[in-house]
């Protein structure tokens, strides 16, 4: 079994973390992943974002998982005041059955 080292399992381990459910209209899913494979870039490039990976379900297309990992709930309030979000958003929303945000913060 690998394990990361402390520095790198506690910097993982701060922050403030949102997950995200995304379930797409049947025949939205390219769509869906369009927008993302665009924002994943832009959000990784702000100063308040530590990661934000999407994933896609293989047994599921329609439905996709981001984890969101940021430095604090200000980088989460941060991400969604910037131009590419407010430009995604709009775009994203009506290719959607299903959009839920759920906010984390450790507490070990």
């Amino acid at each position: 079994m690998m394990t990361l080292p402390a520095d790198a399992m506690a910097s993982l381990n701060e922050g403030f973390v949102v997950a995200i459910m995304l379930e797409a209209h049947e025949g939205d899913i390219d769509k869906v992943l369009e927008i993302q494979r665009w924002l994943t870039p832009l959000s990784m490039a702000e100063p308040g974002v530590k990661l934000f990976l999407p994933y896609q379900s293989p047994t599921n297309p329609a439905l996709f998982f981001v984890f969101e990992l940021y430095v604090d709930e200000a980088g989460w309030k941060a991400h969604q005041e910037t131009e590419h979000f407010k430009k995604a958003i709009p775009q994203l929303l009506p290719l959607l059955k299903r959009r839920e945000r759920i906010p984390f913060v450790p507490f070990l």
